[in-house]
């Protein structure tokens, strides 16, 4: 099995594509459909990326898999199942307690389905499945969301925003339904039981004190280095870590427009739907000047006070716009700066300066 990373350095993020090398079957995890907040624009440099390699390399894309609901980036996955539509998209079953929670956040209305339909298909927790020749099991890791799986495939675990590099840690766990206490049992329950061997790979690799890209480690590294869940560490004390560091994150940047098209499956939102929501919405939430840091769960229900329309235009097949407020939280909005290579370093586009976001 040959594991193909592809690095988005606006967002962190971490995509894989994941072969058979000698069926030439693969699968993705967690692609990204790229998002400029400032303009308000769309475009698929990212999913253009995985697509050339997929066809550079004659593969057959079987899956697209999601681990979560993302709230930092947009998925790509309904534009690479556009591209093989024999591929599927799949997602963990409780993607229908995130569709509920967000339906009412954003006023969406029963036009909304709450059921999971937008996906191809839901996995459950223990489930194995087949991507052509490759084969997945589904593990359920709780915490950061209700809905978040990780992914284990021949000798290594997909882990999404539950488990990062030991030198970083693990996901927040202040999204709505977010729990500490699942993601103290999700790691050290279900990640931590895998063999010290199986190889990790991370959803996003934020870089601490500037270190360079890494996105693999082990079990056995992360059950003893880990910074912030080693096995030792008893669950009162992550419990209360991880919610006094969550208290000070401040929101992704760009979680209002990932949740509105990822809750979809990676659909856009109709611009002629008569709800709320028909818009991807660059502004900060209108306490955001007042109170630079406010949980996760505040800034969701907060942002939903301040909303304005946006209109979609067609510009070519790679790019859509949306028309925004030029309001000054639009403008401010950060794009973080290129990550640094280390070793065969996974492609990645340019970006502008900043930081990112903590998860």
């Amino acid at each position: 099995m040959h594991v193909e990373p592809f690095f988005d350095p606006r967002t962190f993020t971490l995509t894989y594509v994941v072969v058979d090398p000698d069926t030439r079957d693969a699968l993705v995890i967690d692609p990204v459909l790229d998002y400029e907040a400032g303009g308000a624009i769309v475009s698929t440099e990212s999913v253009d990326q995985v697509s050339a390699y997929l066809r550079r390399e004659g593969l057959t894309l079987r899956a697209i898999l999601e681990t979560h609901a993302h709230a930092d980036h947009l998925t790509g996955s309904q534009v690479l199942r556009a591209r093989f539509p024999g591929a599927f998209v799949a997602i963990g079953e409780r993607i229908r307690e995130v569709q509920s929670v967000f339906r009412q956040i954003f006023e969406l209305g029963d036009e909304f389905a709450v059921d999971g339909r937008q996906f191809d298909r839901l996995l459950t927790d223990g489930e194995r499945f087949a991507a052509g020749s490759l084969v997945v099991g589904v593990i359920a890791t709780p915490g950061h969301t209700p809905a978040c799986v990780s992914y284990h495939i021949g000798d290594a675990v997909f882990t999404g925003d539950a488990l990062f590099m030991p030198d970083y840690g693990t996901g927040r766990c202040d999204f709505p339904r977010g729990s500490a206490e699942a993601m103290y049992h999700s790691v050290t329950a279900r990640l931590y039981a895998l063999p010290d061997e199986t190889r990790v790979f991370v959803g996003h690799d934020y870089q601490p004190n500037g270190r360079p890209l890494a996105f693999e480690s082990t079990i056995g590294e992360e059950r003893r280095h880990n910074v912030q869940l080693p096995a030792d560490r008893s669950e009162e004390d992550f419990v209360a870590f991880r919610r006094a560091r969550d208290a000070k994150l401040d929101a992704p940047k760009l979680l209002y427009p990932s949740l509105q098209v990822n809750i979809r499956a990676g659909h856009l939102p109709d611009p002629s739907s008569p709800d709320k929501t028909s818009f991807l919405n660059p502004a900060a939430p209108p306490l955001a000047d007042r109170r630079p840091r406010l949980s996760l769960a505040t800034v969701v229900i907060a942002i939903v006070t301040d909303r304005s329309r946006l209109a979609f235009t067609e510009a070519r097949p790679t790019r859509r716009y949306l028309h925004a407020p030029r309001t000054s939280a639009a403008r401010a909005a950060v794009t973080p700066s290129p990550a640094a290579r280390v070793g065969r370093a996974p492609p990645a586009r340019p970006a502008r300066g900043g930081r990112p976001r903590a998860p």
